[in-house]
């Protein structure tokens, strides 16, 4: 199901005009990490997402903002081999204010895109959450503790 879910976001994403990533689980799953995956999280442009909800042939729902994560939309979209989580323009909460998570590397697995190991594990390590930091700890490099860079 998973390959089959990241080979239907591709051909949805394959006209995108911006960069778009595969984040969370998934892209953690691309990296080598052993986590299960139950849906795949995609963070586009919102123009590319307009577009994409726009062409979804399943069921699409338009989700709102949290205390801690934001996206201009965000959308659930159900119908492929797993859900699609579309997070256009995603800010994150943090004691500064609202910041933009716009990953800035950008690595094929295939037909999609993954930020790299690096910068996915600090992107994880912002969302804070349990669940986020223990997917980071998967990324580090052997032998290394949850902790370490």
């Amino acid at each position: 199901m998973f390959d089959a879910a990241l080979a239907q976001v591709a051909t949805a994403l394959r006209s995108a005009r911006d960069p778009w990533w595969v984040i969370g689980s998934a892209a953690v799953r691309l990296h080598g990490g052993a986590t299960s995956v139950a849906d795949i999280d995609v963070l586009t442009s919102a123009r590319d997402a307009e577009r994409l909800l726009a062409t979804w042939p399943g069921k699409v729902t338009i989700g709102g903002a949290s205390a801690r994560f934001r996206s201009h939309p965000f959308a659930r979209l159900d119908g492929a081999a797993l859900p699609v989580e579309v997070m256009a323009d995603l800010e994150l909460c943090t004691a500064t204010g609202w910041q933009p998570v716009r990953p800035v590397t950008r690595v094929a697995r295939g037909d999609v895109f993954v930020p790299d190991r690096d910068e996915l594990r600090a992107i994880l390590r912002a969302f804070g959450r349990e669940k986020d930091l223990a997917r980071a700890a998967l990324l580090n490099p052997p032998g290394a503790r949850s902790g370490d860079g």
